[in-house]
C-alpha cells in the first residue's frame, strides 16, 4: 500500500513540485540500476550463480627471504650430477630439525607396461641404507583385526598369512583407502609373514606411483646422513625402476628448493 498524500485545496503549485521531485528520484534510481547491470563484475556474479561455478582468486605462495636466498644457489635450468645434487640439497635445507631428503620421480607413461587402461607401476626394492624413518610392521591376527574395526591403527604396514584374508575382508573398507590392505603384489600376503616383517624393517621398500598419475614420491634418507649413503639409496631406487622409465628426477629437503638430477 502506497503512502497517503495530503493535498491542500488550491495548492496545485506545491503538488506539482512534489511530483517533479518524485520523478527525479525515480529517474536517478533507474539510471543507477542500469549502470549496475552493465558492470562486468555484476555479469560475472550472475554467471557464477547461474552455472553454480565458484571462482576463487588464485593464491600467491609467499616465500621467506631464507628460501629465496637458498633458491638462488640452485640453477633451475641445470641437471646436476647425483653427488653434486645431494650436496646442494643438504646446503639448502632450511629446517632446524633433521629434515628428510625426498626423491620425486616422473615416469614416462609410454615406457610403463599397460594392461588395458591401467598405467600404474610398483616395485619392491632393497635400499643399502635406512631412510631414517622408523616403520612399524605388524602381522594380522584376530586382535589386530579387532583394533582396526574399532578404529585403532597403530602400524605402517600390515602383513598377513593367506588364511587371514577372509577375516581381513571385514575391515577392507577401512584399510583400502589408507593403502594398508595386505596385497600379494606388494608381498604383504605371504605364507611366511615373520620373514617378510624382517625384510621390511631392514631396508626393503615398496615403491609405487600415485593413483592415475605416473609420479613417485619417497624418502631416501635424512639431511644428517653422509652424502654417500643418500646417493647410494637414490641409485638403488633409480636402478630398480629402470632408467628407460624415467622422465624427470629431482631431490629436495623437507623445506628447501628442488634440484634436478641428470639421468
Amino acid at each position: 500500500m502506497g503512502k497517503i498524500r495530503h493535498v491542500t485545496m488550491g495548492d496545485e503549485t506545491a503538488e506539482a513540485e512534489q511530483q517533479k521531485k518524485a520523478e527525479v528520484r525515480r529517474a536517478a534510481k533507474a539510471a543507477k540500476k542500469d549502470k549496475s547491470e552493465e558492470s562486468p563484475v555484476s555479469e560475472i556474479v550472475a554467471t557464477e550463480k547461474k552455472t553454480g561455478d565458484k571462482k576463487r582468486p588464485t593464491k600467491i605462495k609467499m616465500r621467506s627471504k631464507r628460501y629465496i636466498e637458498a633458491a638462488k644457489m640452485v640453477d633451475k635450468n641445470k641437471l646436476y650430477a647425483l653427488s653434486d645434487a645431494v650436496s646442494l640439497v643438504k646446503q639448502t635445507s632450511l629446517t632446524k630439525f633433521d629434515g628428510t631428503v625426498e626423491l620425486h620421480i616422473n615416469l614416462n607413461p609410454l615406457a610403463l607396461s599397460d594392461k588395458g587402461d591401467k598405467k600404474d607401476f610398483r616395485v619392491t626394492l632393497n635400499l643399502p641404507h635406512s631412510t631414517g624413518k622408523t616403520i612399524k610392521v605388524v602381522i594380522a591376527d584376530e586382535a589386530i583385526i579387532s583394533d582396526i574395526a574399532a578404529g585403532k591403527i597403530n602400524f605402517d604396514i600390515l602383513v598377513a598369512h593367506p588364511s587371514m584374508m577372509p577375516q581381513l575382508a571385514k575391515v577392507a573398507r577401512v584399510l583400502g583407502p589408507k593403502g594398508l590392505m595386505p596385497n600379494p603384489k606388494t608381498g604383504t600376503v605371504t605364507p611366511d609373514p615373520e620373514k617378510r616383517v624382517k625384510e621390511l624393517t631392514s631396508g626393503q621398500v615398496n615403491v609405487k606411483t600415485e593413483p592415475s598419475n605416473p609420479i613417485i614420491h619417497m624418502a631416501v634418507g635424512k639431511v644428517s646422513f653422509p652424502d654417500k649413503e643418500i646417493a647410494e639409496n637414490i641409485s638403488a631406487v633409480l636402478k630398480g625402476i629402470g632408467t628407460n622409465k624415467l622422465a624427470k628426477v629431482s631431490i629436495t629437503a623437507t623445506m628447501g628448493p628442488s634440484v634436478r638430477l641428470a639421468i
